[in-house]
């Protein structure tokens, strides 16, 4: 007897094999390369005001350490979320709100 049932479920396909999980389908042309020099350049400031051993006012540079660092995490944040699976994870109308 011939079997009258058919499979009613897809074949899973194969998860996509990108090294975790990087594209760089969300940051192209300029883009890329602007918020890599951003990253290392707010490092950058992050290290020479570390560098300061002693100041005789140093309410601009607790303001400076804290913008320098404040830019140079978000930045991070900005490249893992656009060049990883996040994005697609969380959808593109989430990641604009945020």
């Amino acid at each position: 007897m011939d079997n009258v049932y058919n499979e009613t479920t897809e074949p899973q396909a194969k998860p996509s094999r990108r090294p975790f999980g990087c594209t760089l389908r969300h940051l192209r042309g300029w883009r890329l390369p602007i918020k890599a020099l951003q990253a290392i350049l707010s490092l950058l400031a992050v290290i020479c005001e570390e560098i300061v051993e002693g100041c005789i006012k140093c309410g601009g540079l607790y303001f400076f350490e804290f913008t320098s660092c404040s830019a140079f995490l978000l930045s991070l944040l900005i490249l893992c979320v656009y060049c990883t699976d996040v994005y697609e994870t969380f959808g593109e109308d989430k990641v604009q709100t945020v």
